[in-house]
């Protein structure tokens, strides 16, 4: 059994990391990402919250419980933004996306672990010249609840 890699999300552009990610496990790799309600998304604060807003509107008629369903805690919205750039429906997609787990915070289970964990430097808030939200401030505007 191979060790995870072990991604902190802390200020990395949720875009570039889902990308990113989304290419290793495809390659195999087994990817746990901690932090993730400090990841960022790119863009002016009340435009991407309205954009969510407006998501969360879009439903079925016909029976509600069908979905489709939105996540509003940040470990689905970042699980969601990067099965989306998977073949999910595909039996490839699927086996990578199961080697997937995303977490809020930093759980017991990696706390004390000598695992490295690994910054994507390719992804950093660093190279933004301008605004951003972070997931967590996201996710409440919403309606999650973590």
């Amino acid at each position: 059994m191979t060790n995870p890699t072990i991604i902190d999300a802390t200020n990395l552009i949720l875009g570039r990391m889902a990308s990113i990610v989304a290419k290793r496990l495809l390659l195999g790799e087994k990817i746990v990402i901690i932090n993730a309600e400090k990841a960022v998304i790119s863009g002016k604060y009340h435009q991407i919250i309205e954009s969510y807003k407006e998501r969360l509107n879009i439903r079925t008629l016909t029976n509600p419980l069908k979905g489709p369903f939105h996540p509003r805690k940040p470990d689905r919205i970042v699980r969601k933004t990067i099965r989306g750039m998977l073949p999910w429906k595909k039996p490839r997609g699927k086996k990578a996306f199961h080697n997937l787990r995303v977490y809020i915070g930093i759980p017991e289970k990696y706390q004390n672990n000598k695992l490295k964990l690994e910054k994507l430097d390719s992804a950093s808030v660093s190279r933004l010249k301008e605004k951003y939200i972070h997931i967590s401030d996201l996710a409440i505007q919403i309606g999650g609840k973590f």
